[in-house]
């Protein structure tokens, strides 16, 4: 969905949803193989030709016609560790782990790969409830710190499967790493002592995990599953109070998350709660979902999605690595594969609705608006008071820049907050959105107010109100402290820098601009607008050359069809002279500040 210039300013890159198409089937020897058998989409006749085809898909995430494609040069090379190594990973990429098996037992001896081949290896082991066997696989020459945690870990799971508790708990203890370790073997060692029927070393293990909350802001989630694990563990021990305690300071760390909540609802009612781990195959799937969940930041997605596979390919119902699965897919720009793994959350997972919603933004990134629009109008209908699928079709109807639409269902979304909270505050400020770009200010700027008094110093509201105010021309000073106050809180992103930038520029601070729009630049350098905003700044400071530059550079990645045309006419004739009507600091006239409209 592409961003009006306006919005990459204020809102920041607000990218929904993108990944890999996985169709699910189930291999005879009980691994899963969730991508059908394909052929290469064309028969190369040599090995170059083959292999260059290959590297093409795999660039372009068509790991299918990888496949194919690598098959095809193999034929040619039969015993080409290079292409039977991207062979491998391409096949556990893509879900397809009991044919990449064959692979892995080729290579379990070549250094280079023996991290993901006897990785794939001790998979299969697991499955095959061989433990002693799984141990041996995860065995390695060479190994960075996190494959000593995820062999020491696993290693530890294999353990338990074997029937020793107390070996199990005692390798996990003694793997020797980084502070950052200590989050990962505190949990595992828990969740073994729970697994294995060792209830007062468990409820001890798990306590000071969850007191670790120093280390489980580094990795958060794993922090969480934690606390869930402990809140299930206390429920079936029967301490219902000191369960909901738990999930009471899982609250606090992070608010809003769906799967405490359910949890809660379950424990308060009474119901059945099973165990968070059920054995060894589950407890080697949670290392390797805990460890890729805290690498997944941004650049490393193709790493990442082999780690989540060997996580699902253990635990094929794992909703937690379906959903980080799809996120990765929207990650790499493939909303059908996003879909897919979307399509495969549980029925009764508390995730499930979360899935449903990112579903239909999903189509709507297909350009699939109908569909897009249908499907998330009926999660609107049937839950007509979750705030979540409101903010899933608004944001449609504002892709397609039907901020009419977007507004009325605000409004209607507004009307059933009888009491607004803390986290509400997104609805008012989407709301805002909508009737700004409406050009109906007097509807737009109160939404702002109230959800900046739902949420004070919201970085997003800060930078959009700020940044709206400069641009009218009204409110100079408090828009300015504004931005700033959103970059001081949000210092790493690009688009909030920018806004500062940009009104630097306004206010005609030109060299402050600079400044700012180079930080904005190197923080987001694949942004065309941030790039033409540079450019501009680096022109009304006389470095003309630069600024030219700094307009190709803009040019080149491939901006919308009115920032190019600008950007074209810049290239031609430069910057006009500056206009007299420039944002100054002190306005002519202050507005009369608005009242918030009622529902």
């Amino acid at each position: 969905m592409a961003l009006s210039e306006r919005d990459t300013m204020r809102q920041g890159c607000a990218r929904w949803l993108t990944g890999l198409a996985i169709v699910t089937a189930m291999a005879a020897s009980g691994l899963p193989a969730y991508a059908k058998e394909t052929t290469a989409p064309v028969n190369i006749t040599s090995f170059s030709g083959a292999y260059l085809a290959a590297r093409v898909a795999e660039g372009d995430n068509d790991l299918d016609s990888a496949i194919a494609y690598y098959k095809q040069a193999l034929a040619f090379a039969p015993g080409d560790t290079s292409l039977q190594q991207s062979l491998m990973l391409s096949l556990i990429a893509q879900g397809r782990f009991e044919e990449s098996l064959v692979y892995a037992d080729k290579l379990k001896t070549v250094p280079d790969v023996e991290r993901f081949s006897r990785l794939a290896l001790a998979v299969g082991s697991f499955h095959k409830k061989d433990f002693s066997k799984a141990e041996y696989w995860l065995k390695l020459s060479l190994e960075s710190d996190l494959d000593r945690l995820i062999s020491g870990v696993m290693t530890g799971w294999a353990k338990q499967g074997a029937g020793d508790a107390g070996e199990a708990m005692a390798s996990i203890d003694k793997l020797q790493g980084p502070d950052w370790f200590g989050l990962f073997k505190s949990f595992h060692r828990a969740l073994i002592a729970d697994a294995s029927g060792l209830p007062e070393k468990a409820d001890a293990i798990y306590a000071a995990t969850l007191q670790d909350t120093a280390t489980g802001a580094a990795a958060p989630e794993t922090w969480m599953r934690n606390a869930q694990a402990y809140a299930s563990f206390l429920a079936r021990k029967g301490d219902k109070d000191k369960a909901l305690s738990v999930l009471d300071q899982a609250d606090a760390f992070a608010p809003g998350k769906v799967e405490i909540s359910a949890l809660r609802d379950r424990i308060t009612k009474g119901e059945k709660i099973e165990p968070f781990v059920a054995g060894p195959s589950d407890g080697a799937s949670e290392i390797l979902l805990n460890l890729a969940t805290a690498l997944n930041r941004g650049g490393g997605e193709p790493f990442v999605r082999l780690y989540l596979q060997y996580a699902l390919a253990l635990r094929p119902d794992s909703d937690a690595a379906l959903v980080q699965l799809a996120a990765v897919s929207e990650q790499l720009k493939d909303a059908e594969g996003a879909i897919a793994f979307y399509r495969r959350i549980p029925a009764g997972s508390p995730l499930k609705t979360l899935s449903e919603l990112q579903l239909g933004l999903n189509l709507a990134d297909l350009d699939r608006y109908d569909e897009a629009i249908a499907h998330l109008k009926a999660l609107v209908e049937a839950r007509p008071g979750d705030m979540r699928a409101y903010q899933a079709l608004g944001g449609v109807y504002a892709s397609k820049e039907d901020f009419r639409s977007a507004a009325d269902l605000y409004d209607k979304a507004v009307a059933m907050l009888k009491a607004p909270t803390r986290a509400d505050w997104n609805i008012f400020y989407q709301r805002g959105i909508a009737y700004e770009r409406l050009k109906e200010w007097p509807k737009a700027e109160p939404n702002f107010r109230k959800a900046l008094e739902l949420f004070p110093d919201q970085p997003q509201v800060l930078n959009y109100l700020g940044y709206s105010w400069v641009d009218m021309n009204i409110n100079l000073r408090e828009g300015l402290q504004m931005i700033q106050k959103a970059v001081e809180l949000r210092p790493s992103d690009g688009y909030i820098v920018d806004s500062l930038g940009w009104a630097y520029f306004r206010l005609g601070r030109f060299d402050d601009a600079v400044r700012e729009l180079e930080r904005a630049v190197s923080l987001k350098p694949e942004d065309p607008v941030l790039n033409d905003h540079l450019g501009d700044a680096y022109w009304r400071v006389g470095r003309k050359l630069e600024a030219t530059f700094q307009w190709n550079q803009a040019r080149d990645l491939k901006p919308d069809p009115g920032v190019l045309a600008a950007l074209q006419q810049k290239l031609l004739k430069g910057l006009p002279p500056i206009e007299s009507n420039t944002a100054q600091e002190t306005p002519k006239v202050k507005p009369e500040p608005a009242t918030a409209p009622k529902g």
